[in-house]
């Protein structure tokens, strides 16, 4: 059965976009972790928030414009209640939380499903719809922007924890 998994890339002052959404920040830091590399094979589909879908992506116009740097392709269920007119392949919309995680959870098989921005990530927790907690820290200060997370307190047991030369990888399981 499929886990869900809210990854990030943040700044070490904790924040996954620089302010407006800016996320050319982040283009130093992408493609050099194995970890980040390996989770484009072990995910099965996205659950994004709207800002992120239609937000800024560092890698656009090139071939690593997409998710997991243009390495991944599949169902991504997109969380908004004003879906476009014109809907892409591989996308839904879907109005509610619960029933977007659980139709995510269909597609994705025996493989995650990566929660992608920080407001549906903050839901789910919320909800009590996550198992895991993955964030690269890279090296940078951005100073302002939005935040992995704000909300109520969760609490995280250790998985793992390694140093790559372009960011910290922490992992966590939720504790419910």
């Amino acid at each position: 059965m499929a886990k869900v998994l809210y990854s990030a890339t943040m700044s070490l002052d904790g924040y996954i976009s620089g302010p407006g959404g800016d996320m050319s920040w982040m283009a130093p830091y992408s493609g050099r972790n194995p970890t980040a590399r390996d989770l484009a094979t072990r995910t099965g589909a996205l659950l994004v928030g709207r800002r992120t879908y239609f937000g800024d992506d560092p890698n656009q116009g090139t071939d690593a414009e997409g998710a997991f740097g243009g390495k991944w392709h599949g169902q991504q269920f997109v969380l908004t209640h004003e879906p476009p007119v014109e809907i892409p392949p591989d996308t839904t919309f879907v109005t509610d939380l619960t029933s977007a995680v659980e139709a995510a959870k269909d597609a994705a098989g025996d493989k995650y499903v990566c929660v992608l921005g920080a407001d549906v990530a903050r839901q789910a927790l919320a909800a009590g719809l996550v198992d895991e907690v993955l964030t690269f820290i890279a090296p940078v200060l951005l100073g302002d922007g939005t935040r992995l997370f704000t909300g109520s307190p969760v609490r995280l047991e250790p998985l793992t924890q390694k140093e790559h030369p372009s960011a910290a990888e922490l992992w966590y399981r939720v504790i419910r």
